[in-house]
C-alpha cells in the first residue's frame, strides 16, 4: 500500500505518465515486494524554468531532473532491498528522461504501521487481524 509522489522536470503527456508509472509500479512490486493493487502514484509536472539545482534553472542546464518519495511501512524492506530500489529507479528514470542531472533525489521513507494506512485501517490494524 505504498504512496508515491513524484515531480518531474517535463511536460505531461499520457505516455510519460504511463511509463513513469510502469517503472515504478514494476520496481515497487519486484524489488520491494509491495502488492501492485495497492500502489498509489501521483505524478507532477515541473517547467524546467521552475527548477532550480545549485542556484541554476534547469532550463540555463539543459538537464532533466526528478524527486519522488515513497511511504513504505517500517521494517519491511532491508537496507539492501531499499538501495536496489534507489539505484534502478534512477536508472529507469535515465532511460526515460535522459540527460539526467545528478541531484535527483529518491526517498524512501519508513512510516510507523501505527500511523500509516489505507481504507480507514492502519497497517498495524491489518497485522494484528490478518490470519
Amino acid at each position: 500500500m505504498p504512496i508515491l509522489n513524484v515531480k518531474v522536470s517535463a511536460e505531461k503527456t499520457p505516455e510519460l505518465t504511463g511509463q513513469i508509472a510502469e517503472l515504478l509500479l514494476d520496481l515497487t512490486t519486484r524489488i520491494l515486494k509491495k502488492k501492485r493493487e495497492v500502489t498509489a502514484i501521483a505524478i507532477d509536472y515541473v517547467s524546467h524554468d521552475s527548477w532550480v539545482v545549485g542556484g541554476h534553472l534547469l532550463s540555463e542546464q539543459k538537464k532533466n531532473s526528478f524527486y519522488f518519495d515513497i511511504k513504505i511501512t517500517d521494517e519491511t524492506n532491508t537496507k539492501d532491498e531499499k538501495a536496489q530500489y534507489i539505484r534502478e529507479a534512477f536508472a529507469g528514470f535515465e532511460r526515460i528522461l535522459g540527460n539526467l542531472h545528478e541531484e535527483s533525489y529518491i526517498y524512501v521513507q519508513d512510516v510507523r504501521a501505527a500511523s500509516y494506512g489505507y481504507g480507514g485501517y492502519t497497517q498495524e490494524y491489518r497485522y494484528q487481524h490478518s490470519s
